[in-house]
């Protein structure tokens, strides 16, 4: 036997190994489904997903079995394989602009291209095209509709872009990419002191994400609170207090996201309660109480701004600024920049998420609310109410931008 005949046998046999693995269910399965069940990688769902959801939960030991359970969620078209809910499921995100390095294109398209083969291959059996409904449908280890969707990351970057980035201008530009006190600190300690990313609040939440900023084995002690809070060496001083509304937004986001990495919500009911407070807009408009009380000295101090509503002839309900920060009692005073408020799908937040957020010019009502108990700081979670109202004061403002450009309000003349 020669050495081409040889050849010519093999490629035969390989030729028709591979015509009968792509007809048949079992062995694409065993071929390249597996492979993925088995992979320690993390697969493409992540590019959506934080957690709750992977591609290998899709999976069950057998063919048949997998088939089962995923054409009878309706997650397999037989009659139009290509458009099969699940192929839509692994190929959702392939187009979006940020997503994980951690994904690499070529390993979601094979993903991909492993389902559609298998389905495909399932699809043309005529035995599981006509295998009835099993008694007990082989079961996927899914999680609940509302836990999946909590975890996608669009639903995520709504919550990061009204909490922590709104709250990006309490760092001074110290972490913002791109700033020229950044590109000093960058030359100094490197890439890693730009967290705020050039790219907006999703490039953002997906380099804090990967980051080593969030503790996932004690939330409470992440760097991304500890530092602000002093407790840990922070060249930028102190930036927040216990309980501030910094504090607040950063330490529920934090929380929110080690509960999903880790599994902790494993039903609806599991789930933070749904944000129903103003979407929230950060700025670089300083406000300034000069000549602040004794009795407020070194606690923590939050002003509201209200907005004058020229046609009710009264002011809105409702704050359109606020911020919050410890007084300095030595100095007597207390200065800080202005987060803006606006109710959801209303005129004014869709303004201010289409352009820049600005506060017109005009007259305003500034209500000062102190914390002398120190409830914030015994209860992060507390929020400042009427027994801590100590007075308010109107202000005429053309609310400039800018650290060297504040609003001052003389708080002697605040009154109750």
């Amino acid at each position: 036997m020669t050495a081409r005949y040889v050849l010519l046998a093999c490629l035969s046999v390989l030729a028709g190994s591979s015509a009968v693995r792509a007809d048949d269910p079992a062995s694409v399965f065993e071929e390249r489904i597996v492979p993925i069940f088995k992979s320690p990688n993390p697969s493409s769902c992540v590019r959506c997903h934080l957690a709750a959801v992977d591609l290998k939960d899709y999976i069950l030991p057998s063919s048949k079995d997998t088939f089962l359970a995923l054409r009878d969620q309706g997650l397999i078209d037989l009659d139009k394989p290509a458009d099969s809910k699940i192929l839509k499921l692994i190929n959702r995100g392939a187009d979006e602009k940020y997503g994980p390095k951690l994904i690499p294109v070529k390993q979601r398209q094979a993903e991909y291209d492993a389902f559609a083969a298998w389905i495909k291959a399932c699809a043309a059996d005529p035995a599981l095209r006509a295998a009835p409904k099993p008694d007990k449908t082989p079961a996927l280890p899914l999680k609940p509709v509302e836990v999946v969707r909590h975890a996608r990351k669009d639903r995520m970057l709504e919550s990061f872009e009204s909490n922590v980035w709104s709250m990006r201008f309490r760092c001074m530009n110290c972490h913002t990419e791109g700033t020229p006190q950044n590109d000093k600190l960058r030359t100094e300690h490197g890439d890693r002191v730009a967290w705020f990313r050039k790219g907006g609040p999703a490039a953002t939440m997906e380099y804090l994400l990967a980051s080593k900023l969030i503790d996932v084995t004690d939330p409470e002690k992440s760097l991304l609170l500890t530092k602000p809070l002093g407790t840990v060496k922070h060249g930028g001083g102190i930036k927040f207090a216990p309980g501030d509304q910094g504090y607040k937004a950063m330490r529920a986001w934090i929380d929110d996201v080690v509960a999903i990495k880790s599994g902790k919500y494993a039903k609806a009911a599991d789930l933070p309660a749904k944000e129903t407070g103003p979407k929230k807009f950060g700025t670089d408009i300083w406000l300034k109480l000069a000549a602040t009380p004794d009795a407020w000295g070194d606690k923590l101090l939050q002003a509201d701004v209200f907005a004058w509503d020229a046609k009710a002839g009264a002011w809105e309900q409702d704050p359109i600024a606020t911020s919050d920060r410890v007084v300095w009692g030595k100095g007597k005073l207390w200065q800080h920049s202005l987060t803006l408020l606006a109710a959801p799908g209303s005129e004014r937040a869709r303004a201010w998420t289409a352009g820049k957020p600005v506060l017109p010019p005009g007259k305003y009502l500034v209500k000062v609310s102190v914390d002398t108990a120190g409830r914030a700081k015994k209860d992060w979670t507390a929020t400042l109410g009427a027994d801590e109202f100590a007075g308010q004061v109107e202000v005429q403002s053309r609310w400039p931008e800018g650290y060297g450009a504040m609003t001052v309000v003389d708080a002697g003349k605040a009154k109750k």
